[in-house]
């Protein structure tokens, strides 16, 4: 069984263009796919990516699970929970661990609603 196969039409419209210009076009159109995947990310998170976040930052899945915990009571886990921590370690002066553990203990909890 033969395969009808239109490719040599389905390319003309790319037959004229230079090497650069087949890459802009195709960056283009990576654009075009990845963009609204890109921009559902920035504003959709959820506990688990938060969690996993807090994971490769170097949390245990208890202290991950805790923190999200106390930023979803307090409805600031679109902020991101990576992110919060980060912004109390650099405030307090302190590293990121310390940071989210002295969340997890309510030191920073204040912090949080400013």
């Amino acid at each position: 069984m033969e395969r009808g196969d239109d490719y040599t039409k389905r390319r003309k419209h790319l037959e004229k263009l230079s090497d650069e210009e087949l890459k802009k076009y195709f960056w283009e159109l990576v654009d075009k796919i990845v963009g609204p995947l890109v921009d559902e990310a920035k504003t959709h998170t959820s506990p688990s990516i938060e969690r996993s976040i807090l994971l490769r930052m170097g949390f245990s899945s208890i202290e991950a699970k805790g923190i999200v915990n106390i930023l979803l009571d307090r409805g600031l886990l679109g902020h991101g929970a990576g992110n919060i921590v980060y912004k109390a370690a650099q405030k307090n002066g302190i590293d990121i661990r310390s940071a989210g553990i002295g969340l997890l203990d309510g030191r920073y909890i204040g912090e949080l609603d400013q």
